[in-house]
């Protein structure tokens, strides 16, 4: 004799069994419009260029058009609430993973970085550059020495409050002592500009297209660099932990994020959809003509990353005392 149990069972199977063709349908449907990726940062800067560049790469994997949406300031943290905010299914973001792992240790954010945010896409490794601008002559510890000697007389500009770059200078005052003053910026573009007037003496930022021709044409030099090795096209230029600085020694994490209202079904497609564009030779050649290495994998395996770093800049954030300004 059949249970009543057992044709409850059966009932919610057979249930299951036909909502999966509509939850297949689902994914296939979309996209259904057009897709917008935020950048958190203003125009110019490596952020925009890539996600332009990818988002021009999966405009006939999508089958719909994809357009970038600046959103610049509080070190990428006004476009990541603009992300969260988003209902219409069809917003992602593009961005380094520090609006979700640095950024809420030091500053008010209106979103729950780990709840509120869910991983898509890791993209890409990039170093960070140390560079001298025109105004400076000197090596990075010509520039910490002179601080001794008189206090606040070397600046430093960083893309922004509460970037990497920032607690990278955060940790080299902390380590040397040097009393050096933090020019921050609303995000790359500006920064590159000003440093090419010699604004400032020294800077922080990752390199792309216009950075690197600055450094081509003798603008700005590269006094020291991030990353576990130095790089084959920069033999001479030492990283930071060689001169040091170990815990300066950071490098930058980008990737494509989506409100955590995002189906997981879309999540997949998306990350399958970059992961196909990355695995292109002449993306991957791109993105190494940037000094970027490009950096692939699931969903779930980006959010571990998040996660670790969210852990390990809220140490860092306490130990080095740095605080909103």
């Amino acid at each position: 004799m059949t249970s009543r149990r057992h044709v409850l069972a059966l009932g919610a199977s057979s249930l299951a069994a036909a909502l999966l063709p509509l939850a297949a349908g689902a994914q296939a449907s979309w996209p259904s419009r057009t897709v917008k990726i935020i950048v958190p940062y203003p125009a110019g800067g490596v952020n925009d260029v890539v996600a332009r560049m990818l988002g021009e790469r999966l405009r006939p994997l999508l089958g719909q058009s994809v357009v970038v949406d600046n959103r610049a300031g509080a070190g990428g943290t006004i476009g990541m609430d603009a992300l969260v905010r988003a209902d219409d299914g069809h917003t992602v973001a593009f961005a380094a993973i520090s609006p979700l792992t640095l950024n809420p240790h030091i500053m008010n954010v209106q979103y729950e970085p780990l709840k509120d945010v869910q991983a898509v896409a890791s993209v890409m490794y990039a170093p960070v550059y140390v560079l001298a601008t025109s105004r400076f002559a000197g090596s990075l510890q010509d520039a910490i020495a002179r601080t001794r000697a008189q206090p606040r007389k070397v600046s430093i500009a960083s893309s922004g409050f509460g970037t990497l770059g920032h607690i990278m200078i955060e940790q080299i005052r902390r380590k040397s002592g040097a009393d050096l003053v933090h020019v921050p910026y609303k995000g790359g573009a500006q920064l590159i500009t000003d440093a090419a007037g010699g604004q400032f003496d020294l800077l922080v930022a990752n390199p792309f297209a216009p950075l690197n021709n600055l450094i081509d044409q003798g603008k700005l030099r590269v006094l020291a660099l991030t990353g576990p090795r130095r790089l084959p096209n920069l033999p001479q230029v030492a990283t930071l932990a060689q001169l040091g600085y170990p815990e300066a020694n950071l490098t930058s994490l980008f990737g494509f994020y989506a409100p955590a209202s995002m189906p997981p079904d879309v999540v997949r497609r998306l990350n399958a959809d970059i992961n196909k564009v990355l695995a292109e030779p002449q993306v991957q050649q791109q993105l190494r003509t940037l000094d970027n290495v490009p950096s692939t994998g699931t969903p779930q395996q980006f959010a571990a990353v998040i996660q670790q770093e969210h852990a390990a800049n809220a140490r860092i954030v306490k130990e080095a005392n740095i605080k909103a300004e």
